[in-house]
């Protein structure tokens, strides 16, 4: 049986390679059109809200393993500041 360190190495790999090649370009792409005064679309929503479930359900694994949590912090910012940018540009539109 694997130990709980194996399991939360090969979750957290797999999370690195999705925050790297999917989640992160993405988060980019989208701050780049919320500066841009553009506001949010749906499926930018609906990314964002999975990104919350997902944030809620890794909780046990930063709190295992809390080397992650500044990078875990850094990343939620950056949606952070994605959320009000376009919250702003609502209220401008």
């Amino acid at each position: 049986m694997m130990e709980q360190k194996e399991l939360d190495a090969g979750t957290i790999a797999a999370l690195m390679l999705r925050l790297k090649e999917y989640r992160l370009p993405r988060a980019k792409r989208m701050l780049q059109r919320v500066n841009e005064g553009q506001v949010l679309r749906d499926a930018d929503i609906n990314f964002l809200k999975r990104v919350h479930s997902d944030s809620l359900q890794a909780q046990s694994l930063i709190k295992r393993n809390p080397e992650y949590s500044v990078l875990v912090s850094r990343t939620l910012d950056l949606y952070t500041e994605i959320i009000k940018k376009g919250l702003e540009n609502e209220d401008t539109s």
